[in-house]
C-alpha cells in the first residue's frame, strides 16, 4: 500500500473560487461528473438523469442551528461562543474564541441579556480516547434554555472562509430543504443544491430516498497538521439511522440498486454503521485511502478544503489520483469551492483498484463509531 502523507492532499485554490454566497437557485450549482475518466461539466439539476430506478439516495437531514452566540467577560473583553451540542442536563458544549481564558465559575455576559457561567472543560466523552476538538470544548450553562437562546439571539455558524457576517438570505440557504432535526453548526453542503424540483424528478425517476442524522460538529474545519495521516485525530460527531433507513439499504442492494450518499457525512454515518452494527451513537471514523467502503456505491459531494480528512476520504472513494485530477479541471473550468459552491458526483473505485486499510484501524484508534 502507498503510504499518503498530508502534503498528498493539498492543492493551490484561488481565492476568488471561494464561494462566499450560494448559487441563485439551488439547482442552478454547477455539477462536475467524475464517475469515469471521461469528465463532463452538468448542472445540478441533471443529477436525476444521471441516476437510475432502484437506486437509493440517502439525505443527512440534521438542522443547523443558530450556535454562534456573542458576549463579554466580567471585566469587558469580548469573546464569542461556538455551541457545539447542547448536553442532556441542558448545559452546553462550546468552543470559546477570547483573548484571555476566563477561570472557571466566571459569569459571562452575553448579547441577549442572558449569561453564561463557565463549569469548566467539557468530560470527554470518550475518555480513553480523547480528541484534539474534544479537549477545546467548554462546559458552561446559560440562563436559560439553551435552545430557545440560540434562536432568539444566536447567529448562523457560517464557515471561517465566508467572509460576510450572516444575514436573512444565510438563514434559509445555509440550510436544506429537508432538514428535520436540529444539532449541527455546519451544514452538510452536497444536500444544499437539491429544491422541489429535483426531488420531484428523482422520484419520476424511480430513485428512492431515505435519510440518516449526523448533526455535524466544527471539527469538520478542523485541518489535518500531522504529517503521517494515521497520526490524525477525528472528531466525535453524534449519529442516528432509522430503522426504516436500514431496511430501504438492504431492499435497494438486494434488487440490485445503487446507494448514492448525499454527502461526505452521510458516508461516514452509513459506514460507521457497517463497522459497527451501531443505529446510534458516536463516531469519529477516519476514512482514507485503503478503507474498505461496505455500504456507499456513488457520492454527491462539494469540493473541499486541502489538506482536509474530507480530501482523504474521497480519495478513499474515488481514488487519488483521480480526485486530484477532478480538482484541477474543477480550478480550471472556474468552478466555485466549498459550502457555497459547486457539486461532483463520484463512483466508487473498483476493490481491486485499493489497497486494504484494516477495518480494525478504523474501528478503533483511526476512527470509531461508539455509542454513548
Amino acid at each position: 500500500m502507498r503510504a499518503y502523507c498530508l502534503s498528498d492532499f493539498d492543492y493551490t485554490l484561488p481565492t476568488a473560487l471561494i464561494a462566499q454566497h450560494p448559487a441563485p437557485e439551488r439547482s442552478s450549482s454547477r455539477l462536475l461528473d467524475g464517475r469515469s475518466p471521461a469528465l463532463a461539466d452538468r448542472v445540478f439539476s441533471n443529477l436525476p438523469a444521471l441516476l437510475e430506478a432502484g437506486d437509493l439516495l440517502v439525505f443527512n437531514d440534521t438542522q443547523v442551528v443558530k450556535a454562534r452566540l456573542f458576549g463579554s467577560k466580567a471585566s469587558g473583553g469580548k469573546l464569542e461562543l461556538l455551541i457545539e451540542r447542547v448536553l442532556a442536563d441542558g448545559s452546553v458544549a462550546a468552543h470559546m474564541k477570547v483573548s484571555k481564558k476566563p477561570p472557571v465559575g466566571s459569569v459571562l455576559h452575553m448579547a441577549g441579556g442572558f449569561t453564561a457561567t463557565l463549569l469548566g472543560r467539557w468530560p470527554a466523552l470518550h475518555e480513553a480516547t480523547p480528541s484534539a476538538a474534544q479537549a477545546s470544548l467548554f462546559h458552561l450553562r446559560l440562563s436559560g434554555d439553551a435552545h430557545a437562546l440560540m434562536a432568539q439571539h444566536g447567529h448562523v455558524p457560517l464557515p471561517p472562509y465566508i467572509a460576510h457576517a450572516d444575514a436573512a438570505e444565510d438563514e434559509s440557504r445555509y440550510q436544506t430543504v429537508f432538514a428535520k432535526h436540529p444539532g449541527a453548526v455546519a451544514a452538510p453542503t452536497a444536500a444544499l443544491h437539491f429544491d422541489a424540483g429535483v426531488l420531484a424528478a428523482l422520484q419520476e425517476r424511480g430513485v428512492g430516498t431515505a435519510s440518516v442524522t449526523l448533526h455535524v460538529g466544527a471539527g469538520t474545519f478542523q485541518p489535518v497538521k500531522v504529517e503521517r495521516i494515521e497520526d490524525h485525530q477525528m472528531h466525535f460527531e453524534r449519529y442516528q439511522i432509522p430503522a426504516a433507513t436500514l431496511r430501504a439499504i438492504a431492499d435497494c442492494k438486494a434488487r440490485g440498486g445503487r446507494v448514492v450518499a448525499v454527502g461526505t457525512t452521510t458516508v461516514r454515518t452509513l459506514e460507521s454503521h457497517a463497522l459497527t452494527g451501531l443505529a446510534e451513537g458516536d463516531t469519529a471514523i477516519f476514512i482514507r485511502p485503503g478503507f474498505e467502503f461496505r455500504v456507499v456505491d456513488l457520492l454527491v459531494t462539494n469540493f473541499h478544503l486541502p489538506k482536509s480528512s474530507l480530501m482523504m476520504l474521497v480519495s478513499a472513494f474515488a481514488g487519488h489520483a483521480h480526485i486530484m485530477t477532478l480538482y484541477r479541471h474543477a480550478i480550471a473550468q472556474r468552478y466555485r469551492f466549498f459550502s457555497y459552491g459547486d457539486a461532483m458526483l463520484l463512483a466508487r473505485q473498483p476493490a481491486a483498484a485499493r489497497p486494504s486499510q484494516p477495518a480494525l484501524d478504523a474501528a478503533t484508534g483511526g476512527g470509531a463509531g461508539l455509542a454513548k
